[in-house]
């Protein structure tokens, strides 16, 4: 609000930073394998590091118990591509760290996938 008391912005309509901002205009994450169930989890308090954006802090607020990708985007309300250029950011500096449940392979075996798809057939 102003001296005469009006409202600039609505509250409904969220930040008024656009995400590109929020990132620096990065678009890509660093090469982490962050898919939407990985998890991670702050290794450092929120008022400790010095010179964090507030998203950034954020995100070690809400990472003190492990979430997953997707649960922080959805509590940050950014979009996901954002999120993981924040969440990058905060692994880069040490200050979370993460945990991916799959593991990825170069491709998947082509035997494999018949003898799945010869089994469905099968049904």
């Amino acid at each position: 609000m102003n001296e005469r008391g009006e409202q600039w912005f609505d509250d409904a309509a969220g930040s008024l930073a656009r995400p590109y901002t929020v990132t620096g205009g990065r678009t890509r994450s660093a090469n982490y394998p962050l898919d939407l169930i990985t998890l991670v989890v702050a290794m450092s308090s929120p008022e400790t590091p010095v010179g964090l954006e507030s998203e950034h802090r954020r995100i070690l607020w809400l990472c003190q118990q492990p979430l997953s990708v997707a649960e922080v985007g959805a509590r940050m309300d950014l979009p996901l591509p954002v999120v993981k250029v924040l969440l990058s950011d905060l692994i880069e500096q040490q200050h979370l760290i993460f945990r991916s449940s799959t593991q990825r392979s170069e491709a998947p075996d082509q035997h494999l996938l018949q003898a799945v798809l010869d089994g469905i057939r099968k049904l």
